[in-house]
């Protein structure tokens, strides 16, 4: 059972998440009805006058925001639990071997060098981080100067930051009528030391708007191993450099069209050594 969230249930369904998130939660939902200001001063100075949420997202005329059960809401076909701070998204396999770039992209992006596909939003993949009180890191992309240019030199990001916005990401699949969930990294093969990528984070990046549209939504970059700005997740370990390194796991990975689901969970820093 669920249950659609109105204009009239917006505020005390936020209420239920940090109140911190309410205002970049309003901007999210906006930009995806093309409503997004694209200065942050115009947006500040104007956060009072902000319209209502919309009942409904613009593109699928259904409502935005559904409640389910066990506490669970979903955004599109994006699910998430505020408690355990997962989020869920449906995908399928799209290589099962060759060279790859991207862990995800939507089915009208990069689909020759991204281990798997979806047809769910980015946006709404964005406003779920959001919600959940993820932070975007922009720690892996080396700042610019005045006229566009890389200067070679990183933002310094706070610890906590860098902490709060690394994620585990994880793969479910049925096979043999039995639920099967690994580690995403070991469907990803290294092309020189044939192991599996190390287990480890990703980082939500979050990309960035342009013109009013959500980049990932006009790119389909969603998670990438080989790093791109454009994309929302980040792989942030060696070998994030070079588009030769990493490849699909033909051992672990099923057939080509099998279908998947990605769990995003936080990461568990580990504790110091004694």
């Amino acid at each position: 059972m669920f249950r659609s969230v109105t204009a009239d249930g917006w505020t005390s369904l936020l209420v239920e998440f940090s109140s911190s998130q309410i205002m970049l939660c309003r901007l999210l939902i906006l930009s995806c009805t093309g409503l997004f200001w694209s200065s942050a001063q115009e947006t500040a100075a104007t956060q009072q006058d902000l319209p209502a949420a919309p009942e409904q997202d613009a593109i699928t005329n259904k409502p935005l925001i559904e409640k389910l059960d066990e506490g669970r809401y979903r955004i599109g076909k994006v699910t998430l639990n505020p408690v355990t701070r997962e989020i869920r998204l449906p995908a399928r396999v799209n290589m099962d071997k060759g060279l790859l770039e991207f862990l995800l992209v939507l089915e009208k992006g990069k689909i020759h060098e991204s281990l798997l596909v979806t047809d769910a939003s980015p946006s709404h993949l964005h406003l779920a981080f959001s919600l959940l009180r993820y932070p975007p890191s922009v720690e892996l992309f080396p700042m610019l100067d005045e006229i566009g240019h890389v200067t070679g030199e990183y933002p310094d990001v706070p610890v906590e930051v860098r902490a709060r916005a690394r994620v585990l990401i994880d793969v479910e699949w049925s096979r043999d009528g039995m639920l099967i969930r690994n580690s995403i990294n070991e469907w990803i093969q290294h092309s020189t030391s044939s192991q599996a990528m190390p287990p480890g984070p990703w980082i939500f990046s979050g990309s960035a708007f342009q013109r009013g549209s959500y980049i990932p939504d006009l790119t389909g970059d969603i998670a990438a191993i080989f790093v791109a700005r454009a994309a929302m997740i980040n792989y942030p370990s060696a070998g994030n450099d070079n588009d030769l390194v990493w490849h699909a796991f033909s051992k672990h990975v099923p057939a080509t069209g099998s279908a998947v689901t990605l769990v995003f969970k936080p990461w568990a820093k580990p504790a110091p050594a004694p």
